[in-house]
């Protein structure tokens, strides 16, 4: 999907929005439920998922669309693959 089709589809729209809700929420119970964790992985970006969390969450209808589209291309394949990666090695995969 590219930028033009993200930004004309509520739907897709939606879902992303939910999803960083959710990447975020979590993100945050790590921190705050298992810090030694969050300590020992600094290059998973959780303070920064739990404050786009609360951007999303709490903008309404100020959500800037580009802002997000960027994010998702951007800035989460990275911590993604790293928690792939984190999955995979205490599953012994």
């Amino acid at each position: 999907m590219d930028a033009e089709a993200f930004l004309t589809n509520r739907m897709v729209q939606d879902a992303v929005v939910r999803n960083i809700e959710i990447i975020g929420e979590a993100s945050h119970n790590i921190e705050t439920l298992s810090p030694d964790f969050a300590a020992a992985h600094p290059e998973l970006p959780l303070a920064f998922a739990y404050q786009m969390r609360n951007a999303v969450a709490h903008g309404y209808f100020k959500v800037d669309l580009q802002i997000v589209w960027n994010a998702i291309r951007n800035e989460l394949p990275q911590p993604s693959q790293r928690v792939r990666a984190l999955i995979a090695d205490m599953s012994g995969s």
